[in-house]
């Protein structure tokens, strides 16, 4: 186990580029199986939850070979016959695991998975993607230990998703690419990974309207070609960067930051008295900022909320909450996805922050707090990243343990932050 040591307090200030999009790469490297050609991919973060992925791949198949820092190629002959298992060890890891599913059904393959790891932020139920498949023509098999997709005979048809389930609505399109007569998918996330995801569908040929809208048109195509796509900019990692810049009073230029992706976010983090402009494709984020919260028309106290896409994403909630105990109001930041995700701010308010949890899903910050260092565990990815901003902008000392939940979502922080300014230091615990 590593740990971080982090010295608060430090102004960060510089440049930096985000990285790879976490949550468009993973279902693009399941997406591989779609194809037996060669498929190469640039901008590749070498996090934890890919290389996970990669284990996945190569354990039912595939060749993998990184090319460089960020390029990997991938060619897949799947066997033949049989069912593919999932490997316990590797799927248990990673939520993303389920993203398998699609394309192994639509390749005529039945496969077992042992129940999808993951961030524990709550209840993530797996009934919208067998909904889906099912619809298909795929059969599902549950028990305590797993489920057994079984494919069928992929017809076309219309698939109305009970939620916009972003890992759903990717599973709907990769199983749906080769069904007969088509398939039309309602009620479909259309976040910026859903995006990427189906622009590389498109890309080795398949036949996908609706990019960036809650339908989804899917015209059966015969096969896919092999390829060459680069992932977009993580634009979680931007708004994690505009916070650790505004909290620290740093001036942070923040590079091919996929300002098109950003307008919620820009939006939602002004109620929180952060200026930034854009420029043409960078965001800047001037120093010395005063934060102070935005109250709603008639003094009443504001709220911040996470929705689907194009709303404000739930990956920033944690985030936002850290940056809300740095500006001066009082805010209340609603979590409505997921029912464990605010349970971190014991963690913040042991550091000195005002804050109230009104229950799984509503916490009211009153700021501005004067942060102090201290000993802090990481329960997930953006809880974790969300512990560090507060470390960063602490004064004093804090050790963050169990940070290879950081290093699932986030590229070599204290490497990059440390060009900014941060102080970190990663130590074996």
């Amino acid at each position: 186990m590593e740990k971080f040591i982090v010295q608060g307090g430090n102004r960060l200030s510089g440049t930096i580029s985000p990285s790879g999009n976490k949550n468009a790469v993973l279902p693009i490297l399941a997406a591989t199986l779609l194809t037996d050609k060669t498929v190469t991919l640039e901008n590749v973060p070498r996090i934890k939850d890919v290389e996970a992925m990669l284990q996945l791949l190569e354990s039912i198949g595939s060749q993998v070979a990184w090319e460089g820092d960020d390029c990997l190629t991938v060619k897949t002959d799947l066997p033949s016959g049989g069912t593919v298992k999932m490997a316990e060890r590797f799927a248990g890891e990673i939520r993303a695991s389920i993203l398998f599913a699609g394309p192994l059904i639509a390749r005529g393959k039945s496969v077992y998975f042992p129940p999808p790891g993951g961030d524990v932020i709550g209840r993530r139920r797996l009934d919208t993607h067998f909904y889906a498949l099912e619809s298909l023509g795929a059969t599902v098999q549950t028990d305590k230990r797993g489920f057994t997709l079984k494919a069928g005979k992929l017809k076309g048809t219309t698939i109305f998703l009970d939620e916009p389930s972003v890992t759903a609505t990717e599973n709907a399109i990769m199983a749906s690419l080769f069904a007969q007569g088509g398939v039309v998918i309602r009620n479909a996330a259309s976040e910026p990974h859903v995006q990427d995801l189906i622009r590389f569908l498109n890309h080795l040929g398949a036949s996908i309207s609706g990019i960036g809208s809650n339908m989804l048109t899917v015209k059966a195509v015969e096969a896919l070609q092999g390829g060459h796509w680069r992932i977009i900019g993580d634009h979680i990692e931007v708004g994690s960067f505009i916070s650790l810049a505004a909290v620290t009073g740093g001036e942070i230029t923040i590079k091919n930051a996929g300002v098109q992706y950003l307008h919620m976010i820009r939006y939602y983090f002004s109620k929180l008295g952060i200026s930034m402009e854009f420029r043409g494709s960078d965001v800047f984020v001037p120093g010395n900022q005063q934060l102070v919260i935005e109250n709603d028309h008639f003094g009443e106290v504001p709220t911040i909320y996470d929705a689907p896409w194009p709303g404000f994403p739930t990956d920033l909630t944690s985030i936002a909450v850290v940056t809300a105990t740095q500006a001066a109001g009082t805010v209340l930041i609603f979590e409505k996805m997921f029912n464990g995700r605010l349970f971190f701010v014991d963690k913040l308010s042991a550091m000195g922050a005002r804050i109230v949890l009104c229950d799984p899903h509503r916490v009211v910050v009153a700021g501005v707090s004067k942060l102090y260092g201290t000993e802090l565990v990481s329960p997930d990815i953006r809880a974790g990243m969300a512990l560090l901003i507060a470390s960063l902008c602490a004064e004093g000392e804090s050790i963050i343990h169990n940070i290879g939940q950081i290093d699932r979502g986030y590229l070599l922080l204290e490497r990059r932050l440390g060009k900014l300014g941060a102080r970190i230091e990663r130590v074996v615990d």
